[in-house]
């Protein structure tokens, strides 16, 4: 059985922050504000993952007012996903990022970023797609007030 996801996030663009998008830690004059390290690509591919195990999202498994998740890596909570979905029996097809900013430019990071999630979920690099794009200075994102990231992930049952 097949099953698809779809996952989103947004986090603000701060002073005094690391960016950590994809697992990597990005060199920029701004970092995202959340009570982990907000790293939107990470958090909207748990979501699309969860979402396609029909098991709710990463707010209900990581919530906010939990104090063990402040300030934690979010590849933990990428390993945690990966680990609950295979308890289920769920394996990974693949899945499909995009990350929407203005600046810093993304590209350059991306074959990182593709390693990084590919360890987390225990899958091979080719399984991880991941593409970056600006909004055309258009809305929150053109503005840098903010970066989100959208993401699908394609999940099937092994036979037991």
């Amino acid at each position: 059985m097949f099953r698809i996801g779809m996952g989103y996030d947004v986090h603000r663009l701060v002073e005094d922050r690391e960016l950590w998008l994809g697992g990597v830690k990005i060199e920029h004059t701004l970092g995202l504000l959340g009570h982990s390290d907000a790293d939107v690509a990470i958090h909207a591919l748990c979501d699309a993952l969860l979402g396609a195990a029909n098991m709710r999202d990463i707010g209900y498994h990581f919530p906010d007012t939990d104090p063990r998740y402040k300030g934690i890596d979010s590849r933990k909570l990428l390993r945690e996903v990966t680990r609950l979905l295979a308890e289920q029996g769920y394996v990974l097809g693949n899945c499909d990022l995009t990350i929407c900013a203005e600046r810093p430019k993304i590209n350059p990071h991306i074959p990182a970023m593709q390693e990084q999630l590919a360890q987390c979920m225990n899958c091979d690099i080719s399984q991880v797609s991941i593409k970056a794009t600006t909004t055309e200075r258009l809305g929150f994102t053109g503005r840098e007030e903010g970066i989100s990231a959208y993401a699908v992930a394609l999940i099937y049952c092994e036979p037991r």
